[in-house]
This record gives C-alpha cells, structure tokens and sequence, in this order.
C-alpha cells in the first residue's frame, strides 16, 4: 500500500533528504516550506508534491491541513537558527523576538502542523516524527531551549496519540555536514572539533537523519514512541 507522507521544511537540507528518502520508497510525499522557489525546485527534482506553507502561521497550517487529508507519516523537519547575535544585548524587545523565533520555527511549527493534521493520520499506524537538536543537551541559547521543548512536547504527545496506535518521536540531530544550517559560519576549525567529539570520528549526513526517519516509520520501529533517538555518532551518548 502506498504511503501519504508530508515533511514540514523538506525544500532543503535534512528535510529534503527524508522526503527523498520516502520517495524514493514509492510514498506519495508533500514537501512545504515558506519560499515558492525552493519548494517548487525540490517538488521538480524529487517528483514530489510542493505546497508553499510557513509552519509557524495556523491559517497557512490550517489550509494545509484541508488540502492533504488522510496521511501516513508527519516529519516535522521546519526549523532554523535565529538571526545571530539578535538576543545577546540588552535591548529587551529584541530579546524577546529573537526568543519568539526560535520557539516558532523550532518548537510551535510541529505543534501546530501536528495539531492540524492528527486526525487525519492514518488508523492504528500513523508515525509523527520531528526533527530536533544536540544543541537542546548543551549550550543551545534559544534555539535549544526550543528543541528541549520539542521532545518534552513529543513525549506528552506520544501519551496522548498512542492509544490511537500512532507513534511520536523525535530524531535528535548531532552536527550534520553539508547544509545551509549554519549560513556560511562554519570554520575549519569548529568543524574538526565537532567532529573530533564524535566516536566515530566523522560529521554527520542528512542521510543519517533521513535513513533514521524511515526506520522509525516502519513496522520494525512500531513500539517505538515517546523517545528521543540521538543520531549524532556518539558525541552525546544516553544510558
């Protein structure tokens, strides 16, 4: 049976390689994300369906919702760094809008587009994945505060959903290569040590996060909920 799958900022980055992913599986997959260009460049390349939506707005999130009906898997993948620098002086209101969009971007667009569209996940199978941080288990300022957020949101979720037969988790992303995410400021020297904290000594893909989503969207992953799995090759390691 084909699967509906929608992926929230899936026009670049690790959203985009887990639309890939499903796609590439046969899945019926919507990427969104608030540039048209973007989206409409991704939806072309990975044959999939582009719907030009900002997450963090509930009318867009709302008229997203009336368009995509019935759905298999939400990946919660929208999110971002606020402008640098935005929230470290003592403006107050500028602390507060940077604060703002942090919890936005990162916290309030899978809370809303998942409040949306849990309805219309699919009887005793739908999957909720979102997509969070490293940075909510060190140093993280707004951005993982918000992501800690995410995956305390995720739990009470996961308690809420679960006895419809519908899981949630959270894939924790440790320090990933090869995107925009950090616009241009990473140096060579922040690289080698991100990935010097690793244990397998080597940064992080998006197929990494991707190849995890979809597991966690498959029959194996079906008593899987609730959690946060920390994909980050051991530079932050659970017990």
């Amino acid at each position: 049976m084909t699967r509906t799958v929608l992926v929230t900022g899936g026009s670049s980055g690790i959203g985009r390689a887990i639309a890939g992913r499903f796609a590439a599986d046969g899945a019926e997959v919507v990427v969104t994300g608030r540039r048209a260009d973007a989206v409409d460049r991704a939806a072309r390349e990975l044959g999939v369906r582009g719907v030009v939506c900002d997450a963090a707005d509930p009318g867009q999130v709302a008229e997203l919702a009336g368009q995509v009906g019935s759905l298999d898997v939400l990946v919660n993948a929208a999110g971002g760094l606020p402008e640098a620098g935005a929230g470290d002086g003592p403006d107050l209101e500028a602390l507060l809008a940077h604060w703002h969009s942090s919890l936005a971007q990162n916290l309030l667009t899978a809370v809303l587009t998942t409040a949306a569209l849990q309805d219309g996940l699919a009887d005793g199978g739908g999957r909720v994945i979102s997509v969070g941080s490293i940075g909510a288990e060190r140093r993280g300022g707004s951005y993982g505060a918000a992501k800690a957020a995410l995956a305390a949101w995720n739990a009470s979720l996961s308690a809420r959903l679960g006895p419809e037969g519908v899981t949630c988790n959270v894939i924790s992303a440790g320090y990933i290569a090869g995107t925009g995410f950090f616009r241009g400021g990473m140096s060579e020297e922040r690289h080698r040590a991100l990935v010097e904290e690793t244990h397998d000594k080597r940064a992080g893909t998006v197929d990494d996060i991707a190849q995890a989503a979809f597991f966690l969207a498959s029959e194996g992953a079906r008593h899987i909920t609730g959690q946060t799995v920390h994909v980050n090759g051991g530079a932050f390691t659970t017990r």
